[in-house]
This record gives structure tokens, sequence and C-alpha cells, in this order.
């Protein structure tokens, strides 16, 4: 029986897949984990990618893990093929140890290593934490500063999960380290700020190496998908969050069609895996 949902033609690369290990005592959630979701193994994503024909993945290493990124490399040793997965990491951006773990991390896995990934999702006027969960911590700490610079010469991005909000402390940061490719999670979760917030979110595109990713959005906000694509342009967004399963990834690619339909095929395409073959150098 032939899927509701054609795979589109060219390049697909997902740029924002958790994956969580079955094996609770193998590779166990962290004391720390913000969430314990159900499992999503890897042995069934690899049924999946090669059904649909999925080129290539870039893992974010989810919350629940926290530092501790055994799964991913263990992804990673059972890959599809040579070079099919890339990922993230999820370090404490504010401590002094970080740079030398990003850094031991990198030259582990060679190549592998793309994103470092900061969360800042604290409601508004809440002040920033120093410890516990690894999120909301401040953004202008001197500390944060050395992790950015580390980050940059290590040839790893900054993975920005944010809402709104704090646009302008990654402004600051973004100024301050112009070589640094930054990558705005789900569009900037563009619904959860306000007008002037979300604003803040696209005076971004200033930054010459600041990507939009427009990933788990929800199906009513093709405004700011206009808007966003209007000052980011056709080279500096990708896509991400197909789905770990047929029905998820028949739902995404229909409501990515509908969402660019303002754009031509060939930015589309671009948008679904070329622009990420060369961001994530596949």
């Amino acid at each position: 029986m032939m899927a509701a949902v054609a795979r589109p033609k060219g390049v697909l690369v997902d740029t924002h897949v958790h994956l969580f290990a079955p094996d609770l005592t193998r590779f166990p959630y962290h004391k720390n984990a913000s969430y314990k979701p159900p499992a999503a193994p890897l042995e069934d994503y690899l049924k999946f990618v090669a059904a649909r024909k999925i080129d290539h993945t870039v893992i974010v290493h989810p919350e629940p893990y926290q530092d501790d990124h055994s799964y991913l490399e263990y992804c990673f040793a059972n890959e599809p093929s040579k070079g099919f997965f890339k990922g993230t990491c999820l370090f404490d951006p504010i401590l002094p140890e970080t740079p030398g773990r990003m850094e031991a991390l990198v030259k582990k896995l060679p190549g592998r290593i793309v994103a470092l990934r900061i969360h800042q999702t604290r409601k508004p006027g809440l002040g920033a934490v120093a410890g516990g969960p690894i999120k909301d911590r401040d953004m202008s700490s001197p500390a944060m500063k050395v992790v950015w610079r580390k980050a940059n010469d290590l040839g790893l991005a900054i993975q920005m999960h944010f809402l709104p909000h704090y646009a302008p402390q990654i402004a600051a940061l973004a100024a301050q380290f112009p070589q640094t490719t930054v990558v705005l999670d789900h569009l900037g979760r563009a619904w959860q700020g306000t007008p002037e917030e979300w604003q803040g979110v696209l005076r971004l595109a200033k930054f010459p190496r600041v990507v939009m990713k427009y990933s788990a959005t929800p199906d009513n906000v093709k405004p700011q998908v206009k808007q966003a694509y209007e000052v980011f342009g056709s080279e500096r967004v990708i896509w991400g969050g197909l789905g770990n399963n047929e029905a998820d990834f028949e739902k995404q690619v229909a409501l990515f069609e509908k969402m660019w339909d303002f754009v031509t095929p060939e930015v589309r395409a671009k948008i679904r895996g070329g622009n990420a073959m060369r961001i994530y150098h596949f």
C-alpha cells in the first residue's frame, strides 16, 4: 500500500531527532532529567530512515541524558552507513570544566559533534539558575563567553533552544563571536513570545552566521514562517523534526509543503536538505 504522502525529491536531512534507549539499565536517564520520555530506539529509527530514504540525520542529544553522551555514541557506532549521523552535545555552559569536556568529546568523536545546545526556556522575569538541570544559565556570565569561544575554536555551532524573550541575550553573544554559527531551534518558538519579542528574534538575522531551523511548529505560524524567510533568506533556513515513524513523517511533510508553498521548489529543496548538507559539513 502506497504512502499517502510521498517522499519529497532531493536530499533529505533531518536536523532535529531525539533518540531514547529502551534499556534504562545500560543507558539510564540522568538524575537531573527534565523529563523521562518513552523509548524511541535507534533500531526502530533505522528501519524508518531506510524506508523513507532519509539521507542524513543530526541527533539532538536530549535533556533526559544531560551530559552523559553514551547513547549518542552508541548511535554513531551503529549507524546505517559511514557518516550518516552527526550530533549535538549538552554540557553546563557556565562550569569551568566544560571547555575541556567539549574538547575531549570532539576529539573522541572526530567530525561528529556539530553543536553545543543551550536551553533558555524559563518564563520571563525568573532569574537564571546556577545548578540542577542544564538549562536557564546566565547568558551574561563570563563563563558563558568562555564556552562560546571554545565552541568556536572547536568548530562547533551554538544551538539555541529558547523563548523569544531571550533573543537580545543571544544577539549580545553573537555580536562578540561573529564567526560562530548559531542555530535557532523551532522557529525561535515564535508563538511563545510577544510581537516585540518575535521582532528581536528576526533581528538576529543581521548576523550572517545565524541560521533559523524550521521544526516542531504548530500549524498556525505561516505568517512567522514568511517573516523569517524574508530576513534569513534561502541559504540560512534548515528543516528538522521529520519524525521517527511513518505517521509523523507524513504529517510533517504535508505541513512543510503547506507552510513553504510560497517559495520555489528549488528553495524548498535547499531547506529540506541542501542547506544542512553545507552547514553541518556532511
